[in-house]
């Protein structure tokens, strides 16, 4: 399905080199921030004390982190959400090394009462610092895994270059996703992290749609230049990247703005990645793919003189 269709090819590889260096010194920002400021982690993490608590009647969350802030802990600490019911809540606390978890939960609870004394505590479970290394350890080794993977997937269906090509440019994509964390201090939770390797999976997948086409157009454009095939490639994939990813965003946006706490930050990660994979597929991968100097004969099998002979 096409909204529209673009005649005439738009040179996009016009501004590839200005574009490259724009992207090179936005993703040596992010390695900055990243190493310099590191990354304000939660507390699957960290460590620290989760309760569920259940109210008689409908709370609004705004008392009970009113309740904790009264207690000394900063907002930007802890975590305080519906779930189930708008009745149960889930509180996440940091872990303070001079107080017990149950110490702890005991006092919440005890602040929590003199706001509403029909409050009841569920449950309190304890994660150690040693659990939270060996989410974060696992979690490197997912991303690990999912590049290692793209790699092989897409060296085996297009060739080197384009491999190289589209797996830069989907770091790319990661390693800003990380800097605008690192820099502005957000929340880095397992599920942003869910986040940034879903949106290694829908990046990649953009990259592939557009290698699909530069394959195609070398095909059938035998005397055009590699320049003018990538530019034809991306112009006829526009009305397909503008459709997917603006119902994509659409119900990212959703889940930004309407999701709640629970879900904000992976929102976020997402609406940062879907922009940053548009542009790193058409700017990014495209535009190393020339630089490396992919050619007609990487992508087309030739005849050899042997089957040629058969023919005849």
């Amino acid at each position: 399905m096409e909204f529209f269709r673009i005649h005439r090819s738009i040179p996009f590889m016009r501004h590839a080199l200005v574009l490259n260096i724009i992207s090179l010194v936005t993703f040596l920002a992010a390695v900055f921030f990243i190493v310099t400021r590191g990354f304000h982690l939660s507390i699957e993490f960290t460590g620290g004390t989760v309760m569920e608590v259940h109210y008689a009647q409908t709370v609004q969350l705004e008392e009970v982190r009113g309740a904790m802030t009264k207690l000394g802990y900063n907002p930007n600490d802890f975590q305080v959400q519906s779930f189930g019911t708008s009745r149960d809540v889930m509180i996440r606390l940091p872990l303070v090394h001079s107080q017990t978890s149950s110490a702890q939960s005991d006092a919440v609870l005890g602040a929590l009462k003199a706001a509403d004394p029909t409050v009841q505590l569920r449950s309190v479970e304890f994660v150690g610092p040693q659990v939270g290394k060996e989410l974060f350890h696992n979690g490197l080794m997912a991303l690990l895994v999912t590049v290692a993977g793209i790699v092989i997937y897409l060296a085996f269906r297009f060739e080197w270059k384009f491999a190289v090509a589209g797996v830069l440019a989907n770091l790319h994509d990661v390693v800003i996703i990380l800097g605008f964390f690192a820099f502005f201090r957000w929340e880095f939770s397992l599920s942003v992290l869910a986040g940034v390797l879903a949106v290694l999976g829908y990046s990649v997948n953009e990259s592939v749609v557009i290698m699909d086409r530069i394959r195609e157009n070398f095909r059938k454009m035998r005397k055009a230049s590699v320049r003018e095939v990538i530019n034809s490639a991306i112009t006829q994939t526009i009305s397909r990247t503008v459709i997917t990813h603006a119902c994509t965003q659409i119900m990212v946006l959703s889940m930004l703005f309407l999701g709640g706490p629970t879900l904000h930050y992976f929102a976020l990660a997402l609406t940062i990645g879907i922009w940053f994979g548009i542009y790193s597929s058409v700017f990014v991968a495209a535009a190393l793919a020339m630089w490396m100097g992919v050619k007609r004969e990487d992508l087309i099998r030739q005849v050899k003189k042997d089957e040629v002979d058969n023919l005849s």
